[in-house]
Formats: structure tokens, sequence, C-alpha cells
């Protein structure tokens, strides 16, 4: 049976504090610093709205971490410290404490909550903020600049919730007061018009990782090709699912690449791009990664068709020459040569780390033929050759050469051909495994 640490004096009180609400409001202008982060927790967790909205109206921090308080029950609480702040930026003047400059949304650590220093605060946003730190401004100032509001969001074809209604409304009504910022954004299922919307209202420099999941045809890509290039500070591009309609001619699937890739060009911090099940992609590698301005540490090419000149060009392109990641899941390569792997390979060896060839049907002398160049990758930390065919002396061989990669930790291999074909059941009851893998600690 556990025991319950005593509450402490400074959550004593202020739910002292907060048993008279209107002394809570009146004692704001004057309440310790200190008390400000357990105040607040326990008016968000125990519904005291008109104190909560006071509270974010006078709040002595430059960061407010709500989304570290998120919770689906607690919706109301946040929908009325938006009511706060609303009700804040209508005013002409500022509370004499209030300093905050970042209304954090996102589902962060609740660090912050657990510990109130201004070190901390500062350090509320993630390092994927670097660029937009808070500043330490006279609240002239401060009152001066339009206020963050960071949120990672995830669109989908069903219609906004309630919140994420509020919070754009908000944001379309206090355009000159409030910027919207979006870390991470994802998108499920074909854009609706509230995708069209949502991104208009961002700032889309703010935005560092996207990924697009969802049956779009190029057409549709590119019509929203130029938010991409606007989104000057990317670091990862997903995409997924984009089909290819039967009746479209080469030209027009031309033009529609060129309306995505030539907005690569504005992509100065880009170090991610994975394209899974695109079709679009077949023939077309060279366009889609020449236009990159900068080398990328992770390339991922899944599930899609490729052809001999796009094999060939994966080798020699610049901008793979620094890999630290490289996944080709289920691309076959029955009948590539190997060589341009094998090129690869030697390129990247003292940067790669991880390599994926899972279901890439490799064959046995494909394998054989990159093995020199794959024990050089020195850096190497997880290998994986899952769902490919390999008898026991090729695996063999390959254990042989990986055992000298003192970094190597993860690898996975299926199970040799030999021990999957029919045979007679022996008397010690062993069953073939399907996967074998090796871990070095």
């Amino acid at each position: 049976m556990s025991i319950q640490s005593p509450p402490t004096l400074l959550e004593l009180a202020g739910r002292s504090l907060l048993s008279d609400k209107s002394r809570a409001i009146l004692d704001l202008e004057d309440l310790p610093i200190e008390l400000f982060p357990p105040l607040f927790v326990e008016a968000f967790s125990r519904g005291h709205t008109e104190v909560l909205k006071k509270m974010v109206q006078a709040w002595p921090f430059t960061c407010l971490p709500l989304g570290a308080l998120m919770r689906q029950s607690q919706l109301d609480m946040l929908r009325v410290a938006l009511d706060g702040l609303d009700m804040l930026l209508a005013q002409q003047d500022r509370p004499r404490r209030w300093k905050l400059q970042v209304l954090d949304l996102r589902m962060v650590p609740r660090n912050f909550w657990r510990t109130w220093s201004g070190a901390v605060v500062d350090a509320c946003s993630p390092e994927d903020i670097k660029k937009n730190r808070t500043l330490k401004l006279d609240p002239a100032m401060a009152a001066k600049l339009p206020l963050k509001i960071f949120i990672d969001l995830c669109l989908t074809e069903g219609p906004l919730d309630e919140f994420l209604t509020l919070l754009f409304l908000l944001v379309t009504q206090r355009r000159d007061r409030l910027h919207l910022c979006c870390n991470r954004l994802k998108i499920f299922g074909k854009p609706t018009r509230h995708t069209r919307t949502v991104l208009r209202l961002l700032q889309l420099d703010s935005v560092q990782k996207v990924e697009v999941h969802c049956t779009w045809v190029p057409s549709t890509l590119a019509a929203y090709a130029p938010f991409l290039g606007q989104m000057r500070n990317l670091r990862k591009l997903l995409v997924s699912e984009v089909c290819m309609p039967a009746h479209t001619s080469p030209e027009e699937q031309e033009w529609l690449l060129s309306q995505l890739t030539s907005q690569f060009r504005r992509m100065d911090c880009l170090r991610k791009f994975c394209v899974d099940a695109v079709l679009l992609l077949e023939g077309h590698l060279e366009q889609v990664l020449g236009h990159l301005k900068t080398p990328l540490e992770s390339l991922s090419i899944t599930k899609c068709p490729l052809s001999d000149s796009d094999w060939n060009y994966l080798s020699r392109c610049p901008n793979t020459s620094q890999l630290r990641h490289l996944d080709l899941r289920y691309i076959k390569l029955t009948n590539f040569s190997p060589e341009p792997l094998k090129i690869l390979l030697e390129t990247v060896a003292a940067t790669l780390n991880r390599l994926d060839l899972e279901a890439c049907e490799i064959t046995e002398s494909q394998i054989q033929a990159i093995l020199p160049a794959l024990s050089r990758c020195s850096q190497l930390r997880i290998l994986c050759f899952f769902r490919n065919g390999i008898s026991m002396s090729v695996l063999r061989d390959l254990l042989c050469h990986t055992a000298r990669m003192s970094q190597l930790s993860i690898e996975l291999y299926p199970a040799p051909l030999e021990s999957l074909m029919p045979r007679v059941p022996s008397t010690q009851g062993d069953v073939p495994n399907s996967v074998l893998s090796s871990q070095h600690y």
C-alpha cells in the first residue's frame, strides 16, 4: 500500500487562495511568481474558469505550455484559456506583469509544471523551435509583438473538432496579434476545404515536419505544392500513396511533377525525404532528388517502382553522399545491377548508420557483390535483410563480414532457405525460424 505524499506549502497556499475565487482574482497582481504554475494547475484541473481566464491575462512567464495539461476531459478548460487570451488581446493596455509570448498547445513533457524557474520556462518549447526562442522583453515591447501559438496538427477528411474550430476562428479574427505555428503537420485522407484554410492560417516557415498519408492524385499534390515551397525550415517530408490516373499523358506527368519538385529548391533545411507507394516516381528520381539544395541525412524510398535510370542515378546523386539512413524496403532489386548500390555504400561508408533492405527480393549474387562495400560502413548500427531469400552459405558469408563491424548492434535476417524446406520431423521437435536476429551489446 503506497503512502501519498502530503501537499507542499505552495499547493496548500494555492488551494487556500482558490477557495475564495474573488480574492484569488484580486490578488493576481501581487501573487508571488512561484505560485503561478501550481495555482494555474489547480485552477485548470478543478474547473475554476474565471480564475483561469484572469491567470492567462496576468501570466508572468514568456511561455504557457497548455498542451502538457491537455486531456480529452479537460478541453472545456482549454476553451476557457483561449477565451481569456481573446479578452486580453481585445484590451489596449496589458497587465503590468504579463510577459506571455508563446502559448504552447503541443503535448510536450510537463517539466515546466514541476519546476517554475525562468530557465525552464524559456526552454518550454523543445529544440525544434530553436529559431523561434522567446525573447526577454519589457512588457511594452512584448505587447507590440504577435503572440505565437504552437500546435501539432493532424488534419483528416472529417470536420474539425470543436476546439480546433474555436482556435482557428480566434486566429482568423486576431491575425495581426496571433501567429499560428506548427512544427509537425500530418494530413490523412483526401484534402478538404479545411486543409487549404488551415494552411493559409499557418505561419508556414514554422513547419519542420510534414507527413502526407493519403490517396492523392498528382494534380492535387501539385495544387498544394506552393504551400510546401513556403515551408523554408522544413526538415522532413514524407509523401505516401500518390496514384496516377490511367489517362494521364507523359507530358502531363512531367508538368505535374515539375510543380512539386520546383518547390524543393526553396527548402534549404530539408534533411529527411521519404516516399512510399508513389507511382509517379518511376523514371523521375533524378528530377526529384536533383532539385534538392543540400545533402540528405535520411532517404526512404519504399513500395515504389524504379527504372534502371532511377537505380543508376541513386549512386551518383550529390544529395545522397552523406546519408545516415537508407531505407529501400519493398523495392524490387532482382533485375538491377548491384553496382549502383555498391558504389552508394562506398560513398556513405563513413556516415551510414542504418540500412534497411527488407523484402527487396535481392539475389544472392547481388549480396555477394555488395559485401565488401557493406563491411566498410564503419558507423553502421542497424542492418535489415528480413523477408529475402538467402541460403545458409550466403548467410554465413554475410555474418562473417558483419561480425567485424564494431558499431553494428541490431541485425535482422531471414531464416536460411534450407530451414524452410520440408523435412522429416526431428525427434527433438524443433521448428524452423522465419527470422534470425542478432543484437550486440
